[in-house]
């Protein structure tokens, strides 16, 4: 009699939860929040638990101007903050985001956690085009989108670009393996610009005000950038419910 070694595989899917990720490209604490849900993600594979996420726009300064603004005078003006206070901020985020991201298998951390560079000489920039490249990316190749979202995020936090700049923007979307004169071609034209307002219109009309804002199978909320281990608790729990 043979002995056969025992056979295991990975269990089906308990449930590929529908995830809208609503948030801004500028938004630091989004980073955190992505690096915590995709930590949760990989932690629940075991389980069978999976999802499908979305990245829904949301501008946290849609009036913002083609030039942008320093990162300090933003904070004050926009929430008070003394530049001493905003520095302190600047590392508390810049420690979350390395943490949230240290331990994913993602290539936007390489096992070392989010980079993020934040100084006092940063600006805050109009996202409503980056918005529009990743309504394309969604409509075009959905498997792409998270990647052209990681790649904006890299491209503002790490790498200090100008994301009103439409070279800026390409080569993003090429980093994520998007067609690079497409993606030009969209910025140009001005194309999706109206379906991008009605999102935005849509989730604010849904109560959403501040992000970013995970939407689980269009009806459970988790606010905030939470670490994995909130929305490891959460989904497990959703999915059984679901």
């Amino acid at each position: 009699m043979t002995d056969t070694a025992p056979q295991t595989s990975t269990p089906a899917p308990l449930k590929t939860l529908k995830i809208d990720f609503v948030s801004d490209v500028v938004c630091p604490w989004c980073v955190v929040g992505l690096g915590g849900l995709e930590t949760a993600l990989e932690r629940l594979e075991p389980e069978g638990i999976a999802a499908d996420i979305a990245f829904q726009p949301f501008e946290l300064n849609p009036d913002m101007a083609p030039e942008g603004e320093g990162i300090v005078e933003h904070i004050g003006r926009k929430y008070g903050s003394t530049p001493e206070q905003s520095a302190v901020n600047r590392e508390m985020i810049r420690a979350r985001a390395a943490e949230a991201w240290k331990n994913l298998k993602s290539p936007i951390s390489g096992g070392v956690g989010f980079d993020m560079r934040m100084g006092a000489d940063s600006r805050i920039w109009n996202t409503f085009d980056a918005h529009r490249l990743l309504h394309w990316a969604h409509e075009t190749a959905p498997d792409k989108q998270k990647a052209l979202k990681q790649a904006l995020f890299t491209a503002h936090f790490t790498e200090n670009r100008n994301l009103t700049d439409a070279g800026v923007l390409t080569q993003a979307a090429e980093a994520a393996g998007l067609d690079r004169a497409e993606a030009a071609e969209v910025l140009a034209s001005g194309r999706y610009a109206q379906a991008v307002r009605q999102a935005e219109q849509l989730w604010r009309s849904r109560g959403i005000n501040s992000v970013p804002a995970v939407v689980v199978e269009g009806k459970y909320l988790i606010s905030g950038g939470q670490p994995a281990e909130a929305f490891e608790q959460a989904l497990r729990q959703i999915a059984k419910e679901a």
